[in-house]
């Protein structure tokens, strides 16, 4: 009996062909949780992740996993979620922003009344003074008469996690050494802890520098949330600084302060100043730098930006016959005298847009329309310096602060104790 005869053919049933898997089984394959991670990290924005994370259980678990979050984070920045007043409250990104939604869960999730602070001073309100990284700077200013004010009660909180640490007091030791001056002005702010390692810990340190211009000398304080206490950096004249002395007509030489690549930078205080200040946050010592040449003009028409490849940036307002011009230098290498012509931005549309600041590679613009009214509050926008795209973010107040944060799904406390003061 060969194989063809019919015999055959009833007693061996032809094999069925090859099976092929169909859509619905390749989807049924499990992807390793490691894959997963891989290509979740890539995601461009936290809003994407958090779109994925909603798609199954599997996924869900992945982007849960707190080394996985630390790992992104490091890797994006949190986004603009919106503005926060000194007194007004938290003013979130409205649709179309892309950071809307996030906007509004974080708005939902946290406490901008500051309810969980224990109570300031009598006859004293917790005031926001400073905000970066998710982090919030208040001190307790006086009710009436609050000018003059050096020292007073600060505290360093957390509004989506509800956490703060209460600062003590500049040792008597240290504020020795201006006991009876009066300062011409005097700032305190926040500085990211920076640094390569993705800790727990590095993700909820924090300093705090506190710097009084005096007639003849700049004073700096500086806390450090892992020691809990304040040290002292060597205080400088403005002689030591070659930046001169002030003028019996100015508060100060600078103002505006700014951050950009791990150094702040405060502005000439008069188109008739030359220099700025630089206080380098890694060596924790000042300099003085000096901006191009030309154009000298008014200190609120200059800001600081990143200019990419860690190159400082400077961002120069001018007035045109069709609207504003901004003219961008760059500083190639380092230097403070190679400042070099990098691009013009040609006017703005329409009108009405005063520059603010910077946030990386952003620009902060308030748009009042035609009219200028400082009393009504404007659109707050960016100005993307690669794109050069204006993208409307909310309405809120001039004197507002932006506020940066992840969605709360994927946060974590920017503070170490919620309830941990330090006497």
């Amino acid at each position: 009996m060969g194989r063809n005869s019919p015999e055959h053919r009833r007693r061996c049933p032809p094999r069925p062909p090859p099976r092929r898997h169909g859509p619905q089984d390749m989807a049924s394959l499990p992807i390793p949780d490691e894959l997963l991670a891989e290509i979740f990290v890539r995601l461009p924005t936290p809003t994407d992740l958090v779109r994925a994370s909603a798609a199954c259980v599997s996924f869900r678990r992945v982007v849960a996993d707190r080394s996985f979050l630390r790992q992104f984070r490091k890797l994006h920045a949190p986004p603009l979620l919106g503005f926060l007043g000194p007194h007004t409250g938290f003013d979130p990104a409205e649709r179309p922003h892309p950071s809307a939604s996030a906007a509004t869960a974080v708005a939902l999730a946290a406490d901008f009344s500051f309810s969980f602070l224990p109570a300031p001073d009598p006859a004293h309100r917790w005031v926001v003074w400073d905000v970066r990284d998710g982090r919030v700077l208040l001190r307790g200013m006086p009710l009436e008469n609050s000018h003059g004010v050096v020292f007073t009660e600060t505290v360093v909180c957390d509004p989506l996690h509800r956490r703060y640490l209460m600062l003590p007091s500049i040792p008597d030791d240290l504020a020795a050494s201006v006991e009876g001056l009066r300062p011409r002005s005097c700032e305190i702010f926040l500085v990211p802890e920076g640094g390569d390692e993705s800790t727990t810990a590095e993700e909820t340190s924090f300093r705090v520098i506190w710097v009084g211009h005096y007639e003849d000398k700049l004073i700096t304080y500086v806390f450090s949330s892992s020691t809990r206490h304040w040290q002292a950096i060597r205080s400088l004249t403005w002689t030591d600084l070659s930046a001169g002395l002030l003028s019996s007509t100015e508060t100060t030489l600078f103002c505006r302060r700014q951050y950009v690549y791990g150094c702040f930078y405060w502005l000439p205080n008069s188109k008739h100043g030359i220099k700025m200040l630089v206080l380098n946050t890694r060596k924790m010592e000042f300099s003085i730098a000096e901006p191009p040449a030309e154009p000298k003009v008014c200190y609120r028409h200059i800001t600081m930006v990143e200019a990419g490849e860690g190159r400082p940036g400077l961002v120069v307002l001018t007035y045109g016959p069709r609207g504003h011009i901004y003219t961008i230098w760059r500083n190639n290498n380092g230097s403070s005298s190679q400042w070099q012509k990098d691009k013009v931005i040609p006017p703005s549309p329409g009108s009405g847009y005063v520059l603010r600041h910077s946030m990386g590679t952003h620009l902060l613009l308030n748009h009042w329309g035609l009219s200028f009214d400082e009393e009504l509050c404007p659109d707050l926008c960016t100005l993307d310096m690669k794109t050069l795209q204006i993208e409307r973010v909310c309405a809120s107040t001039a004197q507002s602060f932006a506020y940066s944060n992840y969605p709360p799904s994927l946060s974590s406390p920017t503070v170490s104790n919620g309830k941990l003061s330090v006497a």
